[in-house]
């Protein structure tokens, strides 16, 4: 049953990141943006962080948002990008609503979404790994996530600073392996995507 609900048509999803690279590469600018604040930053509150933080999930949630919009009548999986995407502004809007909100809530908050996008973006290259090259990118991007959700979890007492420069490190990851996934999907060739 779970196979059937995310049963998807590859050439169709491809079609769609093939037209909406420029998503793509506004949610990776977004998070190299975040990335390369929080280490201009290096003493940051964990309440400027939060409120980094809250500002990126907004924007990569208002996108994602607009991404299964697009997508809704052409995949039978367009549901899994509302969820990432609720989930993302759910966040901010905590993070905005709550910018007090403890050290340790903060980094499970971050490790959950962090996991939870990383799943979502692994399942999605594994759905395209029969139509374009080089999904492993986004694969990559979500094996960072989930590597970097599970130390977070691992480490929650770690510092206010330490935290800043590993979330600030993953982002810049992350927005570099979506802006390289970004160009490579608005290269597609047309030949492949009307096979």
């Amino acid at each position: 049953m779970i196979n059937n609900a995310l049963e998807i048509n590859e050439t169709q999803l491809c079609e769609i990141f093939s037209r909406h690279w420029w998503v793509l590469l506004l949610r990776g600018i977004a998070a190299i943006t975040f990335g390369v604040l929080s280490y201009l930053q290096p003493g940051l509150t964990l309440t400027t962080l939060v409120i980094f933080f809250g500002a990126y999930c907004l924007v990569d949630g208002i996108l994602g948002l607009w991404t299964a919009y697009e997508t809704h009548n052409k995949h039978k999986a367009w549901w899994s990008l509302v969820l990432g995407s609720v989930l993302s502004i759910g966040i901010a809007a905590m993070t905005f609503l709550w910018p007090g909100v403890t050290a340790f809530s903060l980094v499970m908050v971050i490790a959950f979404w962090s996991i939870f996008t990383g799943i979502s973006q692994i399942v999605t290259a594994v759905n395209l790994r029969k139509e374009i090259d080089n999904e492993w990118l986004l694969g990559l991007a979500g094996a960072a996530s989930v590597v970097f959700g599970f130390l977070l979890t691992i480490q929650p007492q770690g510092g206010a600073l330490a935290l800043v420069w590993m979330i600030a490190t993953y982002a810049v990851i992350v927005g570099i392996l979506m802006v390289m996934l970004a160009f490579k999907c608005k290269s597609l060739p047309d030949e492949k995507l009307s096979a």
